[in-house]
């Protein structure tokens, strides 16, 4: 670095921050801690040779062959090693081959020490030795439990109490724990399935309810749509082999197993199947709702142009887009064979068109968003509470489970119902116009004009003028000139409420009023609410304040004005001119709203009551604005 300029760009924090990355998160960890320290006490970010001497100096502390992690966890594991030598070298140098009976009673000794604790040396070091015989748990004979006689003719209850009654496990009939945590289940010697020989049970017809359902039942149940069931092979669901490839490798079909879904608003599928196709993605983040919780936020992949055929069928079906999920949540037991039709009189007849237990993953999880692939075309019912099969576009499946013999003590049950929300990518663009949002005024040239703003400009251009009194007049803007109700009672009503308020009006002596002597058309008037306002800071002078916003019959008058194109200075851009200048000037235009006159026709529409000479004794006369009013929806457009 020091005969190379360049290179001088390394000692940059972003260039170090891309490094980090690379590394484990442990050590991340550290030099955080270390670049913290350095930060505090120099105030300068560490150069690229000081954070290589650190990368190095922990590298030669992790590869330390004595005090590491990794020379520690090995010579814990060096005394389990040394005991599985022992016992191999004591099995071989104490069985005497002349001797068949305790070649096989040491035999199996030396079995039941491994599958107990393989990584407990107390359970291992205490083989009994080969004078003492095996005794079986049930008769206590001179053999195991797996070759009693006796115990594998008694009725399948009678095994089961005995099982339960003595805390064996139902995979391996020992002691200590139960077949779901089983890691040495027993193969049947008759069906060659994983549960010990004595259980075995044949099913003489297809109603009758083996021993291998409760079995399984302790170790592992789902079930569709929150239906948890109990049983070996007793509940399928809709579950069909298919081929599934890509439209940009087309050739490349996987035959995996998939899930019809009703319950989940989108289509997954397996990353490994999807690598394995050769398939085009884009990472994306989606929001989930399901048992587990809801609105969680996950990293996957957004796939697209996946097509799926039956597995005898050549018809291609086009799936929606798909997200991929590190697994699909599905247990083989679930999986509907030829065997699982034969159980049940009305579906005998479609065993051969079910294909048998195939060796593929299970790849592919099919929701609503596909209609196609889950539409039932032909449906076989049974009984009441006998499962059904379904025909669908990618094959025939049964839904359903058998009947249950037994309580379990341990039932997992698997939920599908997922709904998916796709969060939008953050871009640099769009975090820049999210923090702008914040000041959406700073280009006050930037403004929309709607049409009713066009309509007010064109009236005022066309009507406004200078009358003989010299102010500026100009009509009312209506959207379109309406018809009104009648609404003096209205204003009656209000002008009670002010009298004894006040005696008179100033207003009125400056001649912003006028009688009104003519009787209008009928529709073409609207009497104004009012009321007198005092301000705080002018308590000597009353304000007249027109209520146009006040209702009748449904209605009111500021309904039916325009308010005009906005027009006010944006703030921004007077905080910037009051920066500009040194002096700034605030004025205010003093009853601003009436120096411009309203034009004669629309002056009806501003009628309102009050007395003659502001006497209360004397009945309300009728009266109507010549400007324009404070409160009217139209006035601050038509001022500025």
């Amino acid at each position: 670095m020091p005969h190379i300029k360049g290179l001088q760009v390394l000692n940059d924090c972003e260039e170090n921050q891309k490094m980090l990355q690379k590394l484990p998160d442990w050590l991340t960890s550290r030099c955080n801690r270390h670049v913290t320290m350095q930060l505090k006490q120099l105030e300068e970010y560490p150069t690229f040779k000081e954070f290589a001497d650190f990368v190095a100096q922990e590298a030669e502390i992790a590869c330390s062959p004595v005090t590491s992690f990794h020379a520690l966890k090995l010579t814990q594991e060096k005394p389990s090693r040394e005991v599985k030598r022992s016992k191999a070298n004591a099995f071989i140098t104490n069985v005497k081959a002349s001797d068949k009976s305790r070649i096989v009673s040491k035999t199996y000794i030396v079995g039941v020490s491994n599958s107990v604790d393989s990584n407990r040396s107390d359970k291992v070091t205490t083989v009994p030795s080969v004078s003492n015989p095996v005794t079986c748990r049930y008769c206590e004979e001179s053999h195991s439990i797996h070759k009693c006689q006796t115990f594998a003719s008694k009725p399948v209850e009678d095994k089961r109490k005995f099982i339960l009654d003595n805390n064996l496990c139902f995979g391996c009939l020992r002691k200590g724990h139960n077949s779901k945590d089983c890691k040495s289940k027993a193969t049947c010697s008759v069906c060659k399935k994983h549960h010990p020989t004595p259980l075995h049970e044949d099913r003489p017809s297809s109603t009758a309810v083996t021993f291998s359902h409760a079995i399984q039942a302790e170790q592992n149940t789902s079930s569709l749509s929150c239906c948890v069931d109990s049983g070996d092979g007793g509940s399928t669901s809709m579950i069909v082999p298919i081929w599934i490839s890509s439209t940009s490798t087309p050739e490349r079909e996987i035959l995996v197993y998939a899930l019809l879904d009703t319950q989940s608003s989108n289509t997954f599928v397996d990353q490994e199947v999807c690598e394995r196709m050769g398939a085009v993605s884009e990472p994306v983040k989606l929001k989930l709702t399901t048992m587990m919780g809801k609105d969680s936020i996950v990293q996957s992949e957004r796939v697209s142009g996946l097509r799926v055929r039956g597995f005898t069928s050549h018809g291609l079906i086009s799936l929606p887009t798909a997200y991929t999920r590190d697994f699909i949540p599905l247990e083989r037991s679930h999986i509907p064979t030829p065997e699982t039709a034969r159980r049940w009189n009305h579906l005998n007849e479609i065993a051969q068109e079910i294909p048998m237990l195939l060796d593929c993953e299970v790849g592919l999880l099919i929701g609503y968003d596909c209609s196609r692939a889950l539409a039932p075309r032909q449906v076989m019912t049974g009984g009441d509470d006998e499962p059904y099969a379904i025909r669908t576009d990618l094959g025939k499946s049964i839904v359903g489970s058998s009947p249950k013999i037994a309580k379990s003590t341990e039932v997992t049950g698997l939920c599908h119902r997922v709904s998916v929300k796709e969060l939008p990518n953050l871009t640099p663009t769009s975090i820049i116009r999210a923090l702008e949002s914040d000041f959406g005024d700073t280009n006050p040239r930037e403004r929309s004009i709607s049409q009713d703003d066009i309509q007010f400009m064109q009236l005022m251009n066309e009507k406004i003028h200078k009358n003989s009194e010299g102010h500026l007049e100009m009509p009312l803007p209506f959207k379109t000139r309406p018809q009104l109700p009648e609404n003096k009672q209205l204003a009656l009503v209000r002008l009670k409420r002010l009298k004894g308020k006040f005696e008179k009006d100033p207003k009125f002596k400056n001649g912003d009023a006028e009688r009104a002597e003519h009787q209008p058309k009928e529709g073409n008037v609207w009497y104004i609410p009012h009321q007198g306002v005092y301000h705080p800071r002018k308590p000597e002078k009353i304000r007249v304040v027109f209520d146009c916003s006040a209702k009748y019959d449904g209605t009111a008058l500021n309904d039916h004005l325009l308010a005009g194109p906005d027009l006010t200075n944006g703030l921004t851009g007077v905080l910037c001119r009051f920066r500009k200048y040194p002096i700034t000037i605030i004025c205010d235009v003093e009853r601003m709203f009436h120096r411009f006159h309203v034009s004669q026709e629309d002056r009806d529409y501003l009628r309102f009551l009050w007395w003659k000479n502001g006497d209360t004794n004397t009945e309300p006369k009728e009266y109507h604005m010549k400007v324009h009013l404070f409160g009217a929806a139209s006035s601050p457009g038509c001022a500025n």
